[in-house]
């Protein structure tokens, strides 16, 4: 007997097993019957999708900011006032103009011209970077219990951005209003023609 057909009943090849069909050999029975490695080692790691990539950036971010501070404060020793001060610490970044109280475009959606208002970050922007951070902090072994982004005060803080820029933007906040689906019912006679 020939060690070809030996390979084929043990299940194992001569090839290497990391040949592929397209590699210009002929598919024939012997590449059929190849012993195939477990798939944790042939997979390459999951690629992250750009929410989980963006929640690492955020979380690095602010790991880093808090190594910035005089003194240093560790992720441990984190509260709701240093997740304050890091959103307002991030207004030098934004790019959207809050009209202040006394500026003539004050209240409106379009303003015909420049002004010397600061710019800030929007308040979305604002709102999803604390829903990251807050996932993030429970993945990275924080408690639900002591989870500073998920503190009142940030709740409020939010809020108080969200309106404030409504206001000075003259963009009414709705809330979303969640659909309704009709519900229909066995007995419902209301598309049988009328008699």
């Amino acid at each position: 007997m020939s060690n070809k057909g030996k390979d084929i009943v043990d299940g194992s090849s001569s090839r290497s097993s990391t040949s592929t069909i397209g590699d210009g050999a002929g598919v024939g029975h012997h590449q059929q019957h190849q012993h195939h490695q477990p798939q944790e080692q042939q997979q390459q790691p999951i690629p992250l999708s750009r929410y989980e990539s963006q929640k690492r950036r955020d979380w690095n971010t602010f790991g880093q900011y808090l190594r910035n501070q005089r003194p240093p404060v560790a992720l441990s020793q984190c509260n709701s006032n240093h997740v304050l001060e890091f959103l307002r610490y991030l207004d030098q970044f934004g790019k959207t103009k809050v009209h202040l109280q006394g500026c003539l475009f004050f209240g409106q959606t379009e303003p015909p011209g420049p002004c010397t208002c600061p710019l800030k970050q929007a308040w979305g922007s604002l709102d999803a970077l604390i829903g990251r951070l807050r996932a993030a902090y429970e993945e990275n072994g924080g408690l639900p219990e002591t989870n500073p982004f998920a503190s009142g005060s940030i709740r409020i803080y939010l809020r108080e951005v969200r309106d404030s820029q409504a206001k000075a933007r003259g963009i009414p906040y709705k809330k979303k209003k969640k659909k309704r689906i009709p519900i229909k019912h066995n007995g419902d006679t209301s598309n049988l023609p009328m008699q």
